[in-house]
């Protein structure tokens, strides 16, 4: 993204346990400095967030993704936001690069909470003023929270990663037809024709079937699009489905490399040649794989927090709205 010289001055930005990395980039991206604060965690589990600096009349940004560990790093970032407000900030902001219990948006069988209605409201009571994050799991999580929530894309980053290789005979393949929506605006952006994935997911063990690629896809290089990966099974499975179906070449592209145990050796053993994520997340427990490749959402979200900070539109940033 071009860098933009608006003005930044007075920001105030903090960096979480889960995002410290992140944070800098961004920093680095409004020629700014993170602002002084720490975390302190005693023996018994019990966390405690200390401001380092003058925060009194200002606009206040927290950078925290919130997973490995997610527990840990959400109630971190509830601490965060009221520590802030304790201290007199104008406004907190809730940077949040991956929402982990997005993933818990509905009620689809009896007796279960709606985790991520509950987490919304604990961001919103805890004194945030706004959230910014990157490809919730699923929009209509933004009318969950009671506060104005920015969801920004990771398609304009990923999709020019992707251009750069220059793929031949590039299709978009969707992993199911809850994707199928996003992964046209990828086959937009590449100019591409798009496949769908026919998934059956049975529990809620991570694990996922598929049963049949939708789409033509002989002797082409297919794209697997996806917001988050956490096991790889997904997009292994469809990595080998298209191999059946004479796909000459695989590569992938997700959001958010959640990348648990047994992730990198199975991505190894697999057809894919190279998979594309963004730096969301950077607490992983396993060391990456050469095929992953990271590419920094920094200049998406230093762009986005200038165009707060200065009250402009940000607009600019979703692509195919």
């Amino acid at each position: 993204m071009k860098r933009n010289n608006g003005p930044t001055d007075g920001i105030c930005i903090f960096a979480g346990s889960g995002s410290p990395n992140l944070t800098a980039k961004i920093c680095n991206y409004l020629r700014t400095k993170p602002s002084a604060g720490e975390v302190v965690r005693f023996s018994d589990g019990n966390l405690f967030v200390r401001v380092g600096e003058n925060v009194r009349g200002r606009d206040v940004y927290i950078v925290q993704s919130t997973v490995f560990p997610t527990n840990d790093n959400f109630m971190e970032l509830l601490f965060w936001v009221d520590a802030l407000k304790r201290a007199s900030a104008e406004s907190v902001t809730v940077v949040m690069p991956y929402f982990s219990y997005a993933k818990g948006d509905k009620k689809d069988e009896p007796r279960v909470s709606i985790r991520a209605r509950v987490c919304a409201d604990a961001i919103a009571a805890a004194g945030a003023d706004r959230v910014l994050t990157l490809d919730l799991h699923a929009p209509q999580i933004q009318g969950f929270f009671r506060i104005p929530v920015d969801d920004l894309y990771a398609l304009p980053v990923l999709g020019k990663e992707i251009a750069r290789l220059k793929l031949p005979n590039l299709v978009v393949v969707a992993p199911d037809a809850g994707f199928a929506k996003q992964a046209r605006k990828y086959a937009s952006f590449l100019r591409s024709s798009i496949a769908i994935a026919d998934k059956e997911r049975r529990a809620h063990n991570e694990r996922a079937e598929i049963l049949q690629i939708i789409g033509d896809v002989r002797a082409k290089t297919a794209v697997i699009v996806d917001d988050f990966t956490i096991s790889a099974g997904t997009l292994v499975d469809a990595a080998n489905k298209l191999v059946e179906r004479g796909a000459k070449a695989i590569y992938a592209a997700v959001s958010h490399g959640v990348f648990g145990e047994g992730s990198m050796e199975r991505l190894d053993k697999s057809p894919i040649r190279r998979l594309l994520v963004t730096d969301s997340i950077e607490t992983q427990p396993v060391k990456l794989s050469s095929k992953v490749a990271v590419v920094s959402v920094a200049p998406l979200f230093g762009e986005a927090i200038r165009r707060i900070h200065s009250r402009e539109s940000i607009s600019v940033l979703f692509p195919n709205r």
